[in-house]
């Protein structure tokens, strides 16, 4: 009995080597593609010009909000106590609105920069995808990776390196 039980998990071991062994695999470098793709370069672009539309707006409310600052404490000492208290509100009121600008337009995954971002990425993303799907396909592979992403690729083979078909595939389609 323990004979056959090694004789089917030696089986078991070679039918999935082999199976291992005809399942193609590739992979692709996105951030490559991302940096040569015109598109993708167009949308980053449009990207930080929001980006720094946004920031510059930011620092005239913090310069702003600074000057104000100064003057009150230039001030303070011989402003009667009511209009000490009025000028204490007003910058409170322009910290609190510097503060909610900032998390209106950068916090982190809620912010409209992640937003506007998602927008402008989403139809360079598609395309790349479709592209990889593509190519993928076309070389009959089961699995592809995306070396520049959170998934750790430890070693690469260049053969299986699918990332200058897909950009070819990129530029094709947009001719």
């Amino acid at each position: 009995m323990r004979k056959y039980l090694l004789v089917l998990a030696a089986l078991l071991v070679g039918s999935n080597f082999i199976f291992a062994q005809t399942q193609k695999i590739g992979y692709v470098d996105s951030q490559l593609i991302l940096n040569q793709l015109p598109e993708a370069i167009k949308a980053q672009g449009d990207l930080d010009a929001i980006t720094n539309q946004w920031s510059a707006h930011l620092d005239s409310l913090k310069a702003d909000y600074q000057q104000a600052l100064e003057d009150y404490q230039k001030q303070a000492n011989t402003m009667p106590d009511d209009k000490k208290q009025a000028a204490q509100q007003k910058l409170i009121a322009q910290q609190n609105s510097i503060l909610d600008y900032q998390k209106e337009r950068f916090a982190q995954g809620t912010g409209d920069i992640y937003k506007m971002q998602d927008k402008i990425f989403t139809p360079v993303k598609n395309k790349i995808y479709k592209a990889i799907q593509d190519v993928a396909k076309q070389e009959g592979m089961k699995f592809v990776f995306d070396k520049a992403g959170d998934v750790v690729l430890l070693y690469a083979d260049p053969a299986y390196d699918i990332t200058y078909k897909v950009l070819d595939r990129l530029k094709t389609d947009t001719k």
